[in-house]
């Protein structure tokens, strides 16, 4: 795997000028998911966001964090992070005797480049799916995915007005604003999108009369109770649009905040009322693995992405990949996406584990003799590169 070329099919990595732009140090490592367990583990949300800012004197920020480390180092979210400062600064540990070395060697080492460095030459990613909003990406390393809420959600007269004017047109009914939808998704695959995001939340079977009512109020200004109506409504017709355009639809579901209301099952009723269109289904539904596998298992529309499960828990991610190859055709699991955003660094941690895990699953089935290593370097293709490239219909 380590001589593999892949793709990442998942990441929130900004353009390269935004991280060659700014200051890093050694608790960059410590950003993005690792603030999670920082927080559980005692630290105010407050202290988080002073310990990450780098603007403020290291020292003192330093001494806010090195009480929660110990807490924190043996979780998988962590791991990515002491993995980083071996392979790219040469440190077998991160501790108050070499954080301040490890800082500088880190800023030192931040400049342009630095993306093509880590994810090219050291992880051997031929191509990354990122999400960040935007589609201002240069080169063919970065490739965007787009919110399907930038058309999706409603929440005033003036949201319809700005996007009516970013496209040259007048909006004055439902029917206007469905032909500005599927021009500005137009607009965003001119742009060099791939699919549009969403999540798995709770939602109803899409009626045009409420969803009428509701644009009707809004455009006039009242405030409606029923805007869930008007966005079920029109997640499905972009839904249709996605698969006319031959477009992706990514779906988060399961962790963050409070998982039950991103529960996988949320989905089940929308694949079946859209056959055409492809989703590629993230996480594994974390925790609801077997739930999420059993969807993958049935709806030939829903592909199985296991970006971010590595680093949420190593032993649930094995545990779920074998069941996957119980349940789940080969041709339908995508094997790695490193879901990070400024600390690039940690990506390599992730693929690591990634490997690690992959590694151990199809290694006990050669052990057992139900797969041969030659059948087991075919999967790991196909997770790694076949499916994502396939999915996607990338051209490399």
């Amino acid at each position: 795997m380590e001589e593999m070329e892949i793709v990442d099919a998942h990441e929130h990595l900004p353009p390269e000028k935004v991280r060659t732009d700014a200051k890093v140090d050694a608790l960059t490592l410590f950003s993005h998911y690792t603030r999670t367990d920082l927080i559980t583990s005692g630290m105010s949300s407050e202290n988080y966001n002073t310990i990450i800012d780098s603007e403020k004197p290291l020292d003192e920020r330093w001494k806010m964090f090195e009480p929660h480390l110990e807490y924190i180092r043996y979780g998988s979210y962590a791991q990515p992070a002491f993995i980083a400062a071996k392979e790219f600064y040469g440190f077998d540990d991160i501790n108050g005797s070499n954080y301040k070395e490890l800082s500088k060697k880190m800023q030192e080492m931040n400049t342009p480049g630095i993306y093509n460095r880590i994810l090219r030459e050291k992880c051997k990613i031929r191509i990354a799916l990122t999400q960040t909003g935007s589609t201002d990406y240069q080169g063919d390393l970065l490739i965007p995915l787009m919110p399907l809420d930038s058309y999706a959600g409603i929440r005033s007269a003036e949201d319809v007005s700005k996007r009516a004017d970013s496209m040259d047109m007048t909006v004055s009914n439902l029917d206007d604003y469905l032909e500005l939808a599927k021009k500005g998704v137009a607009k965003l695959k001119s742009e060099g999108a791939i699919g549009l995001k969403m999540a798995s939340i709770p939602n109803s079977p899409p009626s045009r009369e409420a969803a009428e009512k509701v644009f009707r109020d809004i455009m006039a200004g009242k405030k409606s109770s029923e805007t869930s109506k008007l966005w079920d409504f029109l997640m499905n017709y972009l839904l249709d649009v996605a698969a006319e355009m031959d477009m992706v639809v990514a779906v988060h579901a399961g962790m963050w905040g409070d998982f039950r209301q991103l529960d996988s099952k949320h989905m089940i009723p929308v694949f079946p009322r859209h056959p055409n269109t492809k989703f590629d289904l993230y996480h594994l539904g974390m925790p609801s693995v077997r739930d999420t596998i059993v969807i993958g298992k049935n709806f030939p529309n829903v592909w199985l992405n296991i970006c971010w499960c590595h680093i949420i828990s190593q032993q649930m991610t094995c545990s779920a990949l074998d069941e996957c190859i119980d349940m789940v055709p080969m041709n339908k699991i995508i094997g790695f996406g490193g879901d990070y955003n400024r600390p690039v660094e940690k990506v390599y941690g992730h693929l690591l584990m990634a490997r690690e895990d992959i590694a151990a699953v199809l290694g006990r089935r050669i052990d057992r003799e139900m797969m041969s290593i030659d059948e087991a370097k075919n999967i790991t293709k196909k997770w790694l590169w076949d499916n994502p490239r396939e999915l996607y219909k990338l051209s490399i």
